[in-house]
């Protein structure tokens, strides 16, 4: 009897700056801490944001002499999505979740990834300039006048996914916008946006959630390769990573992500 496929945790938006790659980084140890198997891939081989943190983590691991909760993590260059959906065959073998870090751009994999999403994540900044890659809001009343078309490509993936619910016993698609980066955006502005995310989200079935805000600690781990959830190695903490600390994992919590199998205890990040 073969074992289930594993979850697929997509996380895609076409605008760079989105704090996409450090969202699935953190999401991806986060599941290794409450003891998933976790396989990642990145298919951007330009930046290879993901594959190098995670090489940053592995380089960490041996100077230090530690183990750390990790991510076997495979980048994907310049292939077909035939080569994408082998590579996921391969690398998920036995594993619980795949987690996909997409480039910020528009690309036929990350179209791909993100249509095969069981959870797909679209994390993005508070401005209307990235809510313009889900829907465009007439510019006086700040109303939803129509879909882009990456939404109304989402909505036709989640569309043809619920078909194949049934008649292939495929889980249906989870979408999550996540608002990174509130905490620096004026208080009327982030209504108008949270107001025309309502509006949208009641049109196109996608859940909204909060993520991480700009802090500079989630730049400094990154040569590193640590996260957040590395407490003892990051030595003392302040104020604001104890609060970007429970951020995350309001996050996480509010991913819903499955719990296959017997798992250790929920990992307490606070």
């Amino acid at each position: 009897m073969s074992s289930p496929a594993p979850h697929r945790i997509v996380f895609a938006n076409e605008k760079g700056g989105t704090g996409k790659s450090t969202t699935a980084v953190h999401v991806a140890i986060a599941l290794a801490y409450q003891g998933a198997r976790v396989a990642a891939v990145d298919l951007d081989p330009r930046q290879r944001t993901m594959h190098r943190y995670i090489e940053n983590r592995s380089d960490t691991e041996a100077k230090r002499r530690i183990s750390l909760p990790g991510v076997t993590c495979e980048v994907l260059e310049n292939g077909t999505t035939d080569d994408l959906e082998a590579l996921v065959a391969r690398i998920g073998e036995g594993m619980d979740f795949v987690v996909f870090d997409t480039p910020g751009r528009d690309d036929e994999l990350a179209r791909h990834a993100a249509t095969e999403a069981d959870t797909l994540v679209t994390p993005m900044n508070d401005s209307f300039v990235d809510f313009d890659l889900i829907g465009q809001v007439e510019g006086e009343s700040f109303k939803v006048k129509r879909l882009s078309f990456y939404a109304e490509l989402i909505w036709e993936a989640r569309l043809k996914r619920s078909r194949a619910t049934i008649e292939q016993h495929r889980r249906e698609m989870d979408w999550v916008v996540v608002r990174n980066r509130t905490g620096h955006v004026e208080a009327r502005n982030m209504a108008r946006i949270e107001q025309a995310l309502t509006e949208l989200s009641k049109r196109v079935g996608f859940r909204v959630a909060h993520g991480l805000s700009e802090r500079v600690i989630y730049r400094e781990l990154f040569p590193s390769g640590l996260t957040l959830l590395d407490k003892g190695q990051l030595g003392e903490l302040g104020t604001s990573h104890l609060v970007a600390r429970q951020e995350l994992r309001n996050l996480i919590k509010s991913l819903n992500l499955p719990q296959p199998g017997k798992r250790e205890p929920e990992l307490e990040l606070a």
